[in-house]
């Protein structure tokens, strides 16, 4: 299903060596080519978020260019107002920044072209290279004809040039309606390549513009915008993704008004990052927004970057992911499980280890002296050296998780039953000597002998037992709120699947759990986007919608990884 990192390199894997992007860049700079200077553009459509295929691309974007010396711009295409908005361009840039990259002072817009834009379109009318059709999107689509059928001219294609001009005046000073004409390039309507067949150049769209106003009436295409737009800002290579392989030779032939051979764009593609249960549509994202199937474009269950960062996953385990994956020239289907991964080793070396029941049920110590406090030192990340300890009170009422207890446990169980043995953990050896059960036979507590000379950490108190549990002092526990997400969707790949795509949604993506009981250390704590390791649980990140008296842990991802065991085998 995946196409391995090492496909299209030039040697090694996971950021060793050069991707065949970076190669072909490297190759360009030696030969000399315009001028020696390498400038990339990152050109988002201000239309929606960004989410984890974008990464993908602004990872090489600006990562080439840091690689080589060179500079990267971002440039928003910002060409049909109808679907942009300002709060999706602050988002962009958030997100940008996020990933630990910066454009300095080379933020620009495709509005920013739309005179020079306008005024080339009217020169290549003057020279018979484009003209004003009047026939409706339908009929267009329709005499362009198929791959293999060649196309049948418009019936406006042979217009005077002057007949022409004052139309495309008159579109651009609002004299006609939405979808009454357009202007298309006159190219070749037999061409093999169907955007060769008199490709649109401009729409009528009447919606005020969010930085011009009103000043347009007409709005360039993406084709014909964007490789003038790269051309005007001086960038050398623009790199985008395989759907755009078809479109190169118009990008080319358009950028040709404007280039000679001191200069010229070039155009490279690599594939885009699919990942399994997952959609990377906009369209579908904002459906999913839309209709409150999920809550917000930063919901945590989102392929947004805004909705990763509040799961709590980082920009370095983005990047790493997107390393291992690498840059190819073939479509693949990631596994999400590679992305977890990555995710879970980042985690595991920066996350602070604090203890959390999940589901908590009361753990009496009988022998243990009543009102008696004690202060166990908790190792804060056993990973980082760096890390410490931080205290941890311990009492003779405790809480441990529902099920580290089984009253008729099978073989190989190796936490708390009657009669058995367990190490709590960074604090005493105990024994399960019964328990205590509603009218309904719910187990409501559970007593244990504690073994008082087996605290960790004393002299000859090292004494083994097969399992450890972690716990939290119920006398000082904390109760929060934890949301625990799984994936989005319940099948592998949601976006080949037939019918709707939101039958597909999985629909125990997210649970609430009121009354998890967390240590106080982490509760005093505790700040929004940090991240935590609850013991044996998982990793948890403070959610923004904390606040004082209400902490909010979103689970980032568990502790489970299934792919570094096949990376294993």
């Amino acid at each position: 299903m995946d196409i391995p990192a090492t496909d299209n390199m030039t040697q090694g894997q996971e950021g060793q060596g050069l991707n065949f992007v970076e190669q072909l860049i490297k190759e360009d700079l030696e030969a000399g080519k315009n001028g020696g200077r390498l400038n990339t553009r990152f050109p988002p459509e201000p239309n929606g978020y960004l989410h984890i295929g974008h990464a993908k691309a602004i990872i090489m974007d600006f990562g080439a260019a840091e690689k080589f010396g060179g500079t990267c711009n971002l440039r928003f295409d910002d060409t049909n107002p109808q679907k942009e908005d300002t709060e999706y361009v602050d988002a962009i840039m958030r997100d940008i920044h996020w990933l630990g990259y910066d454009w300095e002072d080379r933020l620009y817009y495709a509005s920013d072209y739309f005179p020079k834009l306008y005024a080339l379109a009217e020169r290549m009318i003057r020279e018979g290279k484009a003209y004003v059709d009047e026939q409706t999107s339908e009929q267009i689509a329709a005499q362009k004809g198929t791959p293999t059928v060649p196309g049948t001219p418009s019936p406006f294609r042979d217009r005077p040039v002057e007949e022409n001009l004052d139309l495309f005046r008159r579109m651009n000073a609002g004299e006609f309606p939405d979808g009454a004409m357009v202007l298309r390039a006159k190219i070749d309507m037999a061409s093999d390549n169907m955007h060769f067949r008199d490709p649109i150049m401009y729409r009528i769209i009447h919606t005020p513009h969010w930085r011009t106003g009103d000043t347009w009436k007409v709005y360039p295409m993406y084709d014909f915008a964007h490789g003038q737009s790269d051309y005007f800002e001086g960038v050398t290579h623009s790199i985008c993704t395989l759907e755009f392989v078809p479109h190169r030779p118009l990008y080319e032939k358009f950028v040709s008004e404007l280039a000679d051979e001191s200069y010229c764009p070039r155009q490279i593609e690599f594939n885009r990052l699919n990942l399994t249960y997952t959609v990377m549509s906009k369209r579908k994202l904002l459906q999913l927004v839309n209709e409150g199937l999920v809550n917000g474009w930063d919901d945590p269950r989102m392929p947004t970057l805004c909705g990763l960062r509040r799961r709590g996953y980082t920009p370095a385990s983005i990047k790493d992911f997107v390393g291992r994956i690498g840059y190819t020239k073939y479509e693949a289907l990631n596994h999400i499980e590679l992305l977890e991964h990555s995710v879970r080793e980042d985690l595991n070396a920066h996350a602070t280890r604090v203890s959390a029941v999940v589901n908590p049920v009361k753990l009496v110590l009988t022998n243990y002296p009543e009102g008696e406090t004690e202060t166990m030192l908790m190792d804060s990340n056993p990973e980082d050296p760096t890390a410490g300890t931080h205290e941890m009170p311990f009492s003779r009422e405790l809480w441990i998780e529902r099920e580290d207890f089984m009253e008729n446990p099978p073989k190989k169980f190796f936490r708390l039953s009657p009669d058995k043995e367990v190490r709590l953990k960074g604090a005493y050896i105990i024994k399960c000597t019964g328990v205590k059960k509603d009218a309904e036979g719910n187990i409501e507590e559970i007593y244990a002998t504690c073994d008082m000379d087996s605290r960790s950490g004393l002299p000859g108190a090292d004494r083994k037992v097969k399992g450890t549990l972690h716990w939290v002092s119920a006398p000082t526990a904390v109760d929060v709120e934890v949301r625990d997400y799984d994936r989005l969707f319940a099948v592998e790949n949601p976006a080949v699947e037939e019918g709707d795509f939101r039958d597909l949604l999985n629909p125990d993506s997210l649970k609430v759990r009121q009354g998890v009981k967390v240590e106080p250390w982490l509760a005093e704590r505790a700040k929004g986007g940090e991240h935590y390791q609850f013991q044996r649980l998982g990793y948890y990140t403070v959610d923004p919608d904390s606040e004082e008296g209400h902490l909010v842990f979103n689970k980032t991802i568990g502790l489970k990884d299934t792919w570094g065991k096949q990376v294993k085998k």
